[in-house]
């Protein structure tokens, strides 16, 4: 295994386990036992644990985002609804660890940066998209963000079916992008 796609395996095996067992079961030996890695090759590529949650707080964000097409250059405005829609079926240990992470940073202050970064990258997405299809519309992008969230999360939660606020979402994209 090369050096990227060790610590990429690391960075999956992280969110694993704190997405099954929240950031009390994060350790090395936890870490390296979902990777099939010695204990030693976590602290080698990432030298504290509070490395290790960063780096797989900016590598799920990434994941998520880049699965729900949310980075995309070129998308209609279907589309964007339709990476949105995915977003909140999608990956469930990739959404529930940022979740416990977000969760953590209200009693861990040191986490509130990664918090941030979390908010910011969605944000930042979601407002990007609207722009390159005309929508200039902070508030829209707002509210698409806080819905949007509260779904995932819900659906981590008590699942249920979204689709009629997945419409709605949808159709205030389409409607604000004429």
């Amino acid at each position: 295994m090369n050096h990227v796609s060790s610590r990429t395996a690391l960075l999956r095996a992280t969110i694993v386990v704190v997405a099954a067992g929240g950031l009390r079961a994060l350790t090395y030996r936890a870490v390296a036992s979902e990777a099939g890695v010695s204990h030693g090759l976590v602290r080698h590529h990432f030298g504290s644990r509070d490395q290790l949650i960063a780096e797989a707080m900016e590598f799920a964000i990434d994941e998520s985002l880049q699965g729900s097409n949310m980075l995309s250059s070129a998308l209609t405005a279907a589309e964007f609804a339709a990476g949105i829609e995915s977003l909140a079926v999608r990956e469930a240990g990739l959404q529930s660890f940022q979740y416990e992470l977000l969760l953590e940073s209200r009693r861990r202050p040191e986490l509130q940066p990664l918090a941030e970064q979390h908010y910011r990258a969605y944000r930042e997405a979601i407002g990007r998209q609207l722009r390159r299809l005309g929508v200039d519309d902070a508030e829209l992008a707002e509210l698409i963000w806080f819905a949007l969230d509260g779904i995932v999360f819900k659906q981590l939660v008590l699942p249920e079916d979204v689709a009629p606020a997945l419409r709605r979402i949808r159709a205030l994209i389409e409607a604000a992008a004429r």
